[in-house]
């Protein structure tokens, strides 16, 4: 079992239903799963869920891009854009969050799979670099204040 969590933000009730139960059948934890661009910004900054995985075009005054920049602003989360568009429909809503990797529904469970293994793992990966860069600008200013 993973212990990933995982944020749903999907307003579609059907969409959302069929996501949390491949989610589940992959072991993954659902933190929660809501509808509006809000609440995915209310959730993540309270839950601070692993991933999110965000409908473009939500309900409501905030759609899915919009909430990811305000999440991303206060959170280093990966996020995975869902979306029925293709891929150069999805290119002008999303040159203001880079990266971003997205899936167009419908999907399979191996594709919802790969991609969050790979978004996770891209994550993590960046993270260890910036720790690196931390640590070397650390070891300068010691070796600076040695001297």
């Amino acid at each position: 079992m993973s212990d990933e969590k995982i944020l749903i933000v999907e307003d579609e009730i059907i969409v959302a239903m069929a996501l949390e139960q491949k989610l589940l059948d992959l072991e993954y934890v659902i933190v929660d799963s809501v509808s509006t661009g809000e609440d995915a910004v209310k959730c993540a900054n309270q839950l601070k869920p692993d991933l999110i995985l965000m409908d473009i075009i939500l309900k409501g005054k905030m759609n899915g891009i919009e909430a990811a920049k305000q999440i991303k602003d206060k959170l280093d989360i990966p996020i995975i854009y869902l979306t029925a568009y293709s891929y150069s429909e999805v290119a002008k809503y999303v040159p203001i969050i880079e990266p971003y990797e997205y899936l167009v529904k419908p999907f399979k469970k191996s594709e919802l799979n790969n991609h969050i293994k790979m978004s996770l793992s891209n994550h993590r990966t960046k993270r260890v670099g910036n720790t690196n860069k931390s640590l070397t600008k650390f070891q300068g200013f010691v070796r600076a204040t040695r001297n």
